[in-house]
């Protein structure tokens, strides 16, 4: 059935309804395995028709629905009733416990929601719980279970134009400032389009997924594309892959799926959890598998080797990895590969990077920073590297922000015009057109590279520290595999302003079970010596906070700038921290005088003395026989220090002394030999 035959969802559901009412829809997992219950797409499209029915007998076409449910099918009936019913559907995570946290009240006071559907199960606590906050709207309440199939028949269908509001898509913004993305029922059919296309997908198609349904990514791609295309559709919740990755690759195996996939967190996970004994116990068969898309966060491409090597043995090949480029302000997909085809990879020099050069290396070279492709533009999409400042095109080696248009770019966000015209009304400065089109600014920096597009981060979040940009990203894999007990894809790196300097802030997440002996001590020390070896900067503060406490959006994506925040106010919960202790005037320290006889003893007594000043330590605490890297100094510091070192001695000494000679003993007896 071609696309072209759908002028909306609502159109689309209805004919598969009439020309393949009995087959499966969608099949969920309820705890993962094997408890299954299916939904034909007569059922889907009689259930949707029951819940617009009430839905159009409560508000008028353009309210806003609340959805509030937790993974199962009953949101899927919720979903496509909002769309029946010509209501703008807000899908939003269910509240833990039935508590209104923070994040959902502010999107609850941003979208003025007129009706909450949910479940019966849900829906007594989740009254009671808003009514205890009187600054949320009055709304109506619908338990759509509850729902008799009869009101189908009372359906009347709305008059739904290209431009006509879909949904309300609230993965960005802050917790105190949540900006719900506009999507139109024309995204939503050129997106589908936009993923048939870059992924080959038809009817012979079968998705396996674990994604949350009120994320675009498990929406868009695990939802609407199986009804786009006609083909079925598995769901799991996000709990029983978490809790268990392994039922993820069983149910791929058992349903012969061939679309499936995750952010770089979930291959991460199966990596790291499934073991050895396992794969080999196992009947699993992952041959089937064509296109494991991964994106929503920094893919990495040592986790996608680990996982072609780790489940070769399974059938799972390294050209089944799709690696795609994607967010809720482009409905979701933004780019995209060839599927079958080798994931693409670029090593960029990252002295280069730092100046936002692309400077090809070696994948060997020790400076090298690897990059995954997420693909090129399909259909009418057309991408650009644009100057954030100047809003000129880049040059093909430089790195900038990525721009793009087309019809999958949102309308904008909810009753936010300012915010709106600077982020998808951009305009391209190019003297050589007259190209009025607008622009969406995605926030991410980028480079194009053989058509191939690379992202190396974002732009707000990138760090500026003495005159370097820093990805954040790159530092918070560094503490990560620094010490065992810190959590993967769970810490924020950030800047604040110290005495009119940008100093770097670390706040990360321990493992649970890490929690009753937590050596903090070990910890901090561990990742001031791994951040000052690997990127040449100090650390000024360190908070270590609880498991699952650290700021993220719905996608499981970091919120570096509510980190931020939550720094700053002491909002944190903490179980350990450290932080710089305030010196004073040490670049102007008193000259340390020594022993008239130069030895290495004298000449590590006096590195001793100066850098307990630098790093604000006790001399007695410094060995001498340790890596000077673990007191977490930056290159800047070591410089001076060696300036310092280079006044006293009247000797010339090389800038890269503390990196060739890292212990103070090794120093000092270069030193005495160098005499």
């Amino acid at each position: 059935m071609s696309r072209t035959n759908f002028s909306d969802l609502v159109d689309c559901l209805q004919l598969r309804s009439q020309n393949q009412s009995s087959q499966n829809a969608f099949t969920f997992l309820v705890d993962g395995e094997l408890d299954v219950f299916p939904m034909s797409y007569q059922d889907l499209d009689l259930q949707a028709r029951a819940v617009a029915a009430q839905l159009q007998d409560l508000v008028p076409a353009g309210s806003r629905v609340l959805l509030c449910y937790p993974s199962g099918l009953e949101f899927i009936s919720a979903f496509f009733g909002c769309l029946y019913a010509g209501a703008i559907a807000v899908p939003v995570p269910p509240p833990k416990r039935a508590q209104m946290q923070s994040r959902l009240r502010a999107i609850v006071n941003d979208a003025q929601p007129a009706v909450v559907l949910t479940t019966s199960a849900l829906l007594d606590s989740l009254q009671q719980s808003w009514l205890s906050f009187p600054d949320l709207p009055v709304v109506q309440w619908m338990a759509s279970d509850r729902l008799s199939p009869d009101l189908a028949m009372q359906w009347q269908r709305p008059e739904l134009k290209p431009d006509s509001l879909a949904f309300l898509q609230y993965t960005s913004g802050s917790t105190g400032h949540p900006k719900g993305v506009m999507v139109s029922h024309q995204n939503l059919i050129h997106n589908s389009a936009y993923i048939q296309t870059a992924f080959e997908l038809d009817q012979s198609s079968v998705s396996v997924s674990w994604l949350p349904n009120f994320h675009d990514m498990g929406l868009i791609d695990s939802i609407i594309q199986p009804i786009y295309t006609g083909f079925g559709g598995v769901l799991m919740s996000p709990g029983a892959f978490l809790q268990k990755p392994m039922r993820w690759l069983e149910a791929i195996s058992h349903y012969r799926a061939t679309h499936c996939g995750g952010p770089n967190q979930g291959y991460e996970l199966c990596v790291r959890k499934i073991s050895p004994e396992q794969i080999n116990q196992t009947q699993i068969d992952l041959s089937c598998w064509q296109s494991a898309y991964t994106g929503a966060e920094p893919i990495r491409r040592s986790t996608l080797e680990q996982f072609a090597s780790k489940f070769q043995p399974l059938g799972f090949q390294s050209k089944f990895f799709y690696p795609c480029y994607g967010m809720a302000e482009s409905t979701l997909m933004i780019s995209g590969g060839v599927v079958n085809a080798e994931p693409v990879y670029c090593a960029i020099a990252s002295p280069a990077l730092e100046q936002k050069q692309v400077v090809t290396v070696a994948d060997t070279d020790p400076n090298a920073k690897h990059f995954v492709g997420v693909g090129k533009a399909w259909l009418n999409t057309k991408i650009a590297i644009a100057n954030p400042e100047t809003h000129i095109k880049c040059p093909p080696d430089q790195v900038g922000e990525i721009w793009l248009s087309g019809s999958s770019v949102a309308l904008g966000y909810w009753q936010q015009p300012e915010v709106t015209r600077a982020t998808f009304q951009a305009q391209l400065v190019d003297s050589q057109s007259n190209d009025q089109v607008n622009w969406l600014r995605t926030g991410d920096l980028g480079f194009m590279r053989d058509g191939e597009l690379f992202v190396t981060g974002r732009l707000k979040d990138l760090l500026i520290l003495w005159g370097r940009n820093h990805y954040p990203q790159d530092i918070e894999l560094t503490v990560q595999n620094s010490h065992p007990a810190l959590r993967i894809d769970a810490g924020a790196a950030f800047a604040i302003d110290v005495d009119c300097q940008e100093c770097l802030v670390i706040m990360q997440e321990v493992e649970r079970t890490a929690l009753r002996e937590l050596d903090v001590e070990g910890i901090i020390t561990a990742i001031r010596q791994a951040v000052s070896e690997q990127h040449e900067i100090s650390v000024y503060a360190i908070a270590l906070i609880k498991p699952a406490s650290i700021p993220k959006t719905s996608s499981g994506k970091i919120q570096r700038q509510a980190c931020r925040q939550q720094f700053l106010a002491n909002s944190l919960d903490i179980v350990g921290q450290w932080k710089l202790p305030k010196a004073e005037n040490l670049e102007s320290s008193v000259p340390i005088t020594l022993k008239a006889e130069l030895t290495e003893e004298s000449i590590a007594e006096w590195i001793v003395n100066r850098l307990s000043q630098l790093a604000n330590l006790d001399p007695d605490e410094i060995d001498i026989d340790e890596a000077i890297s673990r007191f977490g100094l930056d290159s800047s510091v070591l410089l001076n220090l060696t300036a310092d070192l280079s006044d006293w001695l009247e000797q010339k000494l090389m800038p890269t002394l503390f990196w060739e000679y890292p212990t103070i003993t090794e120093l000092a007896a270069y030193l005495i030999e160098l005499n």
